[in-house]
């Protein structure tokens, strides 16, 4: 199962239990589905022509690239798998739960960023998956997904104490039907104010052959800005480094043969990972150490296969320009109709 051992499957025909805020509105769209969501069959990981899920592979490189690129060490970094086996007694990685709807309480909680967070329920509780484990010091992020309403809830700095008096530094609220943003400036539970699910690497998608979606990653240091599709910066470092926001693209002559030993059972899975780089990227998403990109929690990755992530070279990559997929500042939609051709 995906994001945790304990993932449930149920599925459930309940009422919303929570009302959106306008950045998280139902919009219905008529475009193929995007990406299913693990344990939630029936919804998808956003629209299939929501930013996250759009090829990024012809657009042209941003004229800042090399700026950015020099000021995160590219030149002498590696790539880190910020996920892994279990770490600690807790599995390495950002965990995320499928509720059951019936079963699940929706509770209201205190945020440190009150103004900036969707006020829910939310449906968390004593259970639910804490990034980190329930004593970590971290982000102790907590993503949940209702089967029922497909709408995701993602918590920062989460504590679960009671249900009237439980706490998070932030919180949001989205709609998998929809491509709305978050108003402008807000914050989610991530500092780029966009949603941390679609973006984690999950391992049963490794499996299957298919990653068609890009990949969060953080910078050390960003600049007070952010571009479409961010929402929010948390940067001190000027325009010399990267904007919350900023796509990177794995260069197309790398190969997994560069890494693996021929006849590892772990090539394939290490070239879906490196296609998916390839096509969809990385997407800067939060402060943290350079190059660090997220997957879920999950006990079973195997090692061989993240130590090998270990040796991909943030040289290989390049800033890409995806500002011709805009089609609105306040949506997630993307299209390549008026992108550069060849």
């Amino acid at each position: 199962m995906a994001g945790f051992t304990w993932l449930p499957l149920i599925l459930a025909s309940v009422p919303v239990a929570s009302s959106l805020a306008p950045a998280a509105a139902v919009t219905r769209t008529a475009t193929p589905k995007g990406p299913p969501v693990p344990g939630a069959p029936n919804c998808q990981m956003f629209p299939a022509n929501n930013v996250w899920n759009t090829d990024i592979s012809k657009l042209p490189v941003n004229k800042h690239s090399a700026t950015w690129m020099a000021h995160m060490g590219a030149s002498t970094t590696n790539l880190h798998p910020d996920f892994g086996p279990n770490q600690g007694g807790y599995p390495y990685g950002i965990p995320w739960t499928v509720i059951n709807p019936r079963t699940q309480a929706f509770i209201h909680l205190r945020f440190e960023y009150a103004d900036e967070s969707n006020k829910g329920p939310y449906p968390f509780g004593a259970n639910t998956p804490i990034e980190g484990g329930p004593n970590a010091s971290g982000d102790r992020h907590a993503l949940m997904v209702d089967p029922a309403t497909c709408v995701l809830y993602e918590l920062w700095d989460a504590h679960y104490v009671s249900r009237t008096a439980s706490t998070a530094g932030s919180g949001a609220i989205w709609s998998l039907n929809s491509n709305a943003l978050r108003p402008p400036g807000w914050t989610s539970a991530d500092a780029a104010g966009l949603p941390i699910l679609p973006g984690l690497l999950l391992y049963q998608e490794v499996r299957s052959g298919k990653v068609d979606h890009a990949i969060r990653f953080t910078a050390e240091c960003t600049d007070d800005a952010y571009i479409w599709p961010a929402r929010h910066e948390a940067g001190s470092c000027g325009a010399d480094y990267p904007p919350m926001g900023a796509r990177f693209r794995l260069s197309t002559g790398f190969r997994a043969s560069k890494i693996c030993k021929a006849g590892s059972p772990y090539c394939a899975q290490l070239a879906v990972i490196i296609t998916a780089m390839q096509h969809y990227g990385l997407m800067l998403a939060d402060n943290g150490s350079n190059w660090y990109f997220q997957g879920s929690a999950f006990p079973q990755w195997p090692i061989t296969l993240v130590d090998m992530l270990k040796q991909i070279p943030a040289r290989d990559f390049v800033a890409v320009d995806e500002s011709c997929l805009q089609l609105s500042a306040n949506s997630g939609q993307a299209s390549t109709a008026h992108c550069p051709k060849g």
